[in-house]
């Protein structure tokens, strides 16, 4: 048994204290008798220490599994919008402090410069939070650290796969410019796109967008327009596939934007957004410049062996909508979940079944149809700008916005009215013909939509 091997390991005396370790909000193991019983305790690796990275590490910490974070820079954080959903805030127990922005007022503005008001059907409780990634990332991971993880500053440069079943992971890293390795039985990836721990196990490639954003600083009449309004721009001149954005943060706004067919063109579409943006942001100082690579969509393998891939590592960022802050925490707290559990708080080994059992399937019975479906609206409504056109006139339209918000800040498919459900897709219909959008498009989409109804 691998943990029983970890007693005589000689990498295990660079086993770091445990701190005192604290509940997870959400989660209470039920033992269970167990006839894989170990000599020691379960010995969890996370790399990584975003979103993902931290739920995971702080749910598998206060249940009892020993847990090792890594993270190369915690200084830095990834180029991200930094908006999450309304339910995030109580679900992870996020703190109001953090949030820079409540955006209460959201318009979409199309190729020819149509605006609409995306928001009216919030209610007065309702908002979107924006926040700096660099504040949300140290605070999670501060609490998994008060939860017990040990915090690992380093740059992981390879995980060593057992040949067997029975013997321990080896995780490769460089701190201090020393080369230093960490034997343990589990281990998480988190560490984004270019996932380490995703190329060890052989998980397979993915397609990666490029997301490119700035940071402008504006003067403070300026910045008064943006102080609880967000903008989303559609148009081949801001992107070929995807949208552009102009989110408030707590002195200045990001400008951004992404592409997954035409990365190369990255800055010409950047230069795009900024050209639509001008008036308004006339003036401002770029303070900070951006880039990062996001998945498109899931990876071939997510879990092989005793390894289990997480946020963006896994592919979770969604499609049409570009959203991965809460599919991340949810997709690491899930998985930490389901090893407190399969280990019986690190009492027993685990194995590929448990993993697959346990977080795997419960992900895609969860969100796997989530997916599929925003994968479907990108592909109608992104491919054009006639489409584009198309879709800004839909999201004039109160249903269709009462629908978007309950679905997206409470992340529970909205329950709507059958009728106005036909409606909806009638007007959709309507409106793609009415932007000279024909024939197979308009079939798929037709078909599809009545299938999710």
């Amino acid at each position: 048994m691998a943990a029983q091997t970890h007693l005589f390991h000689p990498l295990h005396s660079l086993s770091l204290p445990l701190k005192t370790r604290c509940k997870s909000p959400d989660f209470k193991p039920k033992l269970k008798p167990s006839t894989f019983i170990i000599s020691s305790k379960l010995r969890a690796a996370v790399v990584g220490g975003g979103p993902a990275g931290s739920s995971a590490a702080e749910t598998l910490a206060a249940g009892g599994i020993e847990t090792f974070l890594f993270e190369r820079s915690p200084s830095t954080a990834k180029p991200c919008g930094g908006a999450i959903p309304l339910c995030m805030l109580d679900e992870f127990s996020i703190p109001p402090h953090l949030i820079d922005r409540k955006v209460t007022r959201m318009k979409i503005i199309s190729p020819s410069n149509l605006a609409v008001d995306f928001g009216k059907t919030l209610k007065p409780h309702e908002f979107i939070s924006m926040l700096r990634r660099e504040v949300l990332d140290d605070f999670l991971r501060r609490r998994a650290e008060s939860c017990g993880a040990a915090l690992i500053k380093g740059l992981v440069t390879n995980v060593e796969v057992p040949l067997t079943s029975s013997s321990s992971y080896v995780i490769h890293y460089n701190k201090n410019n020393s080369q230093k390795s960490l034997a343990v039985d589990v281990v998480i990836g988190a560490d984004g796109a270019n996932s380490k721990v995703a190329k060890a196990i052989k998980a397979g490639d993915y397609t990666c967008a490029i997301a490119f954003q700035e940071r402008i600083k504006l003067p403070e009449e300026k910045m008064e327009y943006y102080e609880n309004l967000a903008e989303m721009y559609v148009g081949n001149d801001v992107s070929p596939d995807f949208y552009a954005w102009v989110f408030p943060k707590c002195d200045h706004v990001a400008v951004g934007t992404g592409t997954v067919c035409s990365k190369k063109d990255i800055k010409m579409f950047q230069h795009g957004i900024r050209a639509r943006v001008r008036p308004k942001t006339h003036g401002g100082q770029v303070i900070k410049v951006e880039a990062h690579p996001i998945p498109e969509h899931p990876r071939p393998v997510r879990v092989r062996g005793r390894v289990a891939l997480v946020g963006d590592a896994a592919g979770y960022v969604t499609k049409c909508s570009g959203e991965g802050i809460y599919f991340a925490a949810k997709s690491g707290r899930m998985c930490g979940e389901a090893i407190v559990k399969a280990s019986e708080g690190g009492e027993r080994m685990i194995s590929e079944e448990d993993l697959k059992r346990e977080y795997l399937k419960k992900w895609d019975e969860k969100y796997l149809t989530t997916f599929r479906f925003l994968d479907l609206l990108q592909r109608v409504f992104y491919g054009s700008n006639a489409a584009r056109e198309a879709l800004v006139e839909l999201c004039g339209d109160e249903y269709v916005q009462r629908m978007t918000f309950e679905s997206y800040l409470y992340k529970k498919l909205a329950r709507g009215n059958g009728w106005d459900d036909i409606k909806m897709v009638m007007n959709t219909i309507g409106s793609l013909i009415r932007c000279d959008i024909v024939g197979r498009g308009i079939e798929m989409f037709d078909k599809r939509v009545l299938a999710q109804l």
